[in-house]
């Protein structure tokens, strides 16, 4: 008789993005393109799907929400791609919940669908970088495919 190994969980992966990115498809197509958060959503599951990750694609306009959803990675043991959006420049709360994902030993992959550094001075500067396993930005859509991908690798070592 050949008993049945229990099944493995994939790991999981929180993509949490920022303020103003529930609005991607309308908001300034000429930078961030003409998908829709929707589109984004099914991307990125299906990403992950291909990975062998469990991806959760979440959006929220309020900070406080996304360091529940930080906070709730840490708890869960579940890793993160996080586009802080407007966030990114700023929130010092947001970089602390960050800063939890990854002493706790998980990873966080900031990422970007513009590159902030050929932008306005302003968003020339990340308080989340210094706390994040790494940053992609600059490729739209495939920005979050890449993280994903560069996360899974890193899993895999």
């Amino acid at each position: 008789m050949v008993s049945a190994l229990p099944p493995v969980a994939l790991p999981r992966v929180l993509v949490l993005n920022g303020p103003n990115l529930g609005r991607l498809g309308v908001r300034e197509p000429e930078v961030y393109g003409h998908a829709s958060m929707a589109d984004l959503e099914s991307a990125a599951t299906t990403w992950g799907k291909e990975l062998g990750l469990e991806v959760d694609v979440r959006q929220t306009d309020a900070e406080s929400e996304i360091v529940g959803w930080l906070h709730e990675a840490v708890d869960a043991g579940a890793h993160v791609v996080l586009n802080p959006a407007a966030f990114t420049h700023y929130s010092y709360a947001l970089r602390d919940a960050a800063a939890q994902v990854t002493t706790a030993g998980l990873l966080l992959v900031e990422v970007h669908l513009s590159n902030p550094a050929t932008r306005e001075s302003f968003r020339h500067y990340s308080v989340v970088a210094g706390v994040a396993t790494g940053t992609v930005a600059g490729f739209g859509f495939d920005s979050y495919r890449l993280a994903l991908s560069a996360l899974a690798a890193k899993l895999d070592r």
